[in-house]
């Protein structure tokens, strides 16, 4: 498994390392140690989720408040999804700014997104099963998220006008300026 750094060093991309012959392959997509170490803190996850979305669906900003705020472990494994974390700790260097990766079954990379940063993806294939573990569970009065198309945020989205599909309630969504959000110094993992 090779973990990556992005641009926010936080948002990690996991590269898991494939074994394969005429029958298929094999892969490890989680391992609890190595993981930890390149986080550098203990991650608990506690869940996981899958979901199924056809072409143009854009989930997100979304993310939860603490105490219920959220680590996510994403992947796909059918189809592709461009994969977005936007850093949303006031006070951070990189607040703000968000990562863009191409998370899809042929490239089978994982992106880490931690507590205090927004997620969000869009289906760029005909469909996609999109799976994510979580340290925390779903609490509806701490869900919060901002608009998909702030343009505070520059996020370049690969599809727009007619070819999205978002819900109505993400549409509803405030910007990064008028959302309630983390403070950087906030203990987000309970050292």
């Amino acid at each position: 498994m090779n973990i990556i750094a992005t641009e926010i060093p936080e948002v990690l991309i996991v590269e898991p390392k494939l074994f394969g012959d005429a029958r298929g392959y094999f892969m490890e997509t989680y391992k609890k140690a190595l993981f930890d170490e390149a986080v550098g803190h203990p991650i608990e996850f506690i869940q996981d989720n899958e979901s199924k979305s056809k072409r143009g669906v854009l989930r997100g900003l979304h993310y939860q408040l603490p105490p219920f705020s959220q680590s996510k472990l994403v992947r796909v494994i059918e189809g592709a999804v461009i994969d977005v974390a936007v850093d949303i700790r006031r006070g951070s260097p990189s607040f703000g700014k968000h990562v863009a990766v191409e998370l899809s079954a042929e490239n089978k990379r994982q992106l880490f997104v931690p507590r205090g940063f927004a997620h969000a993806f869009i289906v760029t294939s005909e469909t996609a099963i999109f799976a994510y573990k979580v340290d925390n569970y779903y609490a509806p009065e701490y869900d919060r998220g901002i608009r998909f198309d702030d343009p505070t945020l520059g996020i370049e989205w690969p599809l727009e006008g007619d070819e999205l599909l978002v819900s109505d309630k993400d549409a509803k969504l405030p910007s990064l300026e008028e959302a309630e959000l983390f403070e950087y110094e906030q203990k987000l993992y309970g050292e």
